[in-house]
This record gives C-alpha cells, sequence and structure tokens, in this order.
C-alpha cells in the first residue's frame, strides 16, 4: 500500500505557493506509506545550454563545496549549486552523459535523481511529514508536482527505492500497486542497452515508457503500449515538462481521486488528502475509470 498525490496549478498566482498545497496532501499519504517519500516540482525551465542535476549524499555532512570544487576543475562551468542537507540541486552547462560518467567514477556514493532543465526531484527514508520538515517543501514553488510515500513490499527502502522514478529528462513517475512481470520488462529493455538502477517494479514501468518515447511515441501513445505489456494492478501519476498524466489498470482495484476546479487540479489516492485545498467543496470530483489516459496542461 502506497500513497500517490499530485497538483497541478492552472492559475499563475497558485504557483509560488505550490508546496503549501501539496505537503498536507503528501503527509496524509503517510498512513499509506511510512517507509520513504519524495516529491517531484516542475518549474520554470533553465536555459537550453543548461541542465538542472538533483543529487543525493547519504552523508547529511556531504562536502558539497568540495564537490563544486572538482567539477568545475574537471567539468567546468560556471556551475551553480545549492544544497541542502543531504540533497542538491546543481545548474550547469555540463553535457548529461558526460557528467554522469564523471559522477560515477568521482564520487560513486552520490545518486543522481535527475536530469532536466525544469524539474527538481527529492526523495529519502522516513516519514513522509520528516521528510517535508527536511527539505522545506512547503517553500517550493512551481508549476505542477507529483508526491509518492511508500509502503515497500517488493524491494529495499532507500532512497534509491523511493519514488518518483525517473528517466530521460524532465520526466517522471509514482506509482501505487504491483507489476507481475518487471523482470520480464526489464530483460527487454536490457537487451536493448537500457540500465537499471534498482530491483524495483516502478523502475520497469517508468524507463519502457522512457524507451518508447525515446523511438517517438508520445507519452500517451507509449502509455498505450503499456497496457499491452505490463501486467499487474497499477495506478501511475506521471509529470512531463507541462503535464500530469494518470492512469489506472483495466481492473482499477488502486484508488485514486482526482478534484479539478477552473484553479487546479489535485490528485490523490485518497480524498482525504485533498480535503485542505481552497474551493475543493465546489470541485468536479471522481474516480478515474480503467485504462483511460487523464492529461492536464500547465
Amino acid at each position: 500500500m502506497c500513497g500517490i498525490v499530485g497538483f497541478l496549478a492552472k492559475k499563475t498566482e497558485l504557483r509560488s505557493a505550490l508546496g503549501e498545497f501539496v505537503v498536507p496532501m503528501l503527509t496524509c499519504m503517510g498512513d499509506r506509506g511510512p517507509d520513504s517519500a519524495g516529491l517531484a516540482v516542475f518549474g520554470d525551465p533553465v536555459e537550453p545550454a543548461l541542465r538542472r542535476f538533483n543529487l543525493h549524499a547519504p552523508d547529511r555532512q556531504f562536502d558539497w563545496a568540495s564537490f563544486e570544487e572538482q567539477l568545475g576543475a574537471r567539468i567546468g562551468g560556471p556551475n551553480e549549486l545549492s544544497a541542502l542537507e543531504n540533497h542538491a540541486v546543481l545548474i550547469s552547462p555540463a553535457e548529461p552523459v558526460r557528467f554522469k560518467t564523471w559522477l560515477a567514477e568521482s564520487y560513486p556514493a552520490l545518486h543522481l535523481l535527475s536530469t532536466g532543465r525544469g524539474m527538481d526531484i527529492y526523495k529519502d527514508e522516513g516519514h513522509p511529514a520528516d521528510i517535508a520538515r527536511r527539505y522545506h517543501f512547503t517553500q517550493l514553488a512551481g508549476t505542477h508536482g507529483v508526491g509518492h510515500t511508500r509502503m515497500a513490499t517488493e524491494s529495499a527502502v532507500s532512497p534509491a527505492h523511493a519514488h518518483p522514478f525517473t528517466a530521460g529528462e524532465d520526466f517522471c513517475l509514482v506509482h501505487n500497486g504491483s507489476l507481475s512481470n518487471p523482470y520480464s520488462v526489464r530483460r527487454k529493455l536490457e537487451k536493448r542497452g537500457i540500465r537499471f538502477e534498482t530491483d524495483n517494479d516502478t523502475e520497469a514501468a517508468c524507463r519502457f515508457l522512457e524507451w518508447r518515447m525515446s523511438e517517438g511515441n508520445t507519452l500517451e501513445e507509449a502509455l498505450q503500449q503499456a497496457f499491452v505489456e505490463l501486467d499487474g494492478f497499477y495506478t501511475l501519476l506521471m509529470a512531463t515538462a507541462d503535464k500530469l498524466i494518470l492512469v489506472r489498470d483495466a481492473f482499477a482495484c488502486k484508488p485514486a481521486v482526482v478534484a479539478e476546479t477552473d484553479d487546479y487540479v489535485a490528485i490523490s489516492s485518497e480524498y482525504r488528502a485533498l480535503a485542505h485545498l481552497p474551493g475543493v467543496k465546489d470541485a468536479r470530483i471522481f474516480e478515474p475509470v480503467p485504462e483511460q489516459i487523464y492529461s492536464w496542461t500547465t
């Protein structure tokens, strides 16, 4: 049992308070997933020549200043790094493949959480309320975000196994449910040179969708393929640079509820996580039907 949450601000004036809307949703879903949690937030993109790299260190006392110095000496710059405890956001002109190679060689203990132009991902072990406080989630701003609270059932509890999962750039996925064929999906992808970082079933779904998009599919087209290829029970909530997308499997046994107003779209595993939102009593509230793709654009 896990919890998913999502929020998309239709009105510009709500974007500065994105974290204030999302944190009560995330902490409420801590009852469904107390082991670990994560949040992806999408905001204004950096310039095309730059990338946002999100990093997680196992040590909260990690020397980020030394890391930034070594990065400049080996990869170049200019680089802008902002760190909070064991999480850092790096804005850099570094080419992503070269950066990942250098990171694996020079700092193998660091976990690259995400790469993109507008997405930041935070995830860690612990109760969602503690993680939200640790990383100051209420201060986060952006157009939309997705979060997850995890109760581990099929793989280890660690930041790497926590959701959101990401592949490619500016794409992430959270999942409530269980896939029955993640290893067969994984074998198909590994034969195509796609590398995995965990044994989590959600990573198989995430990398399958990213692979289909890299082959030219839209995310919606990739999801139509996923309905055929992915076996199991799932509610998937995904985000790209300008979209939230929600789907449920053919049996739709994993819960999801949507509240939509003229100001926002909010999604959660349970209505109680939405009850604090302004105007929710007048919102269009519905339960998504099986194997239908729901998409909202910023």
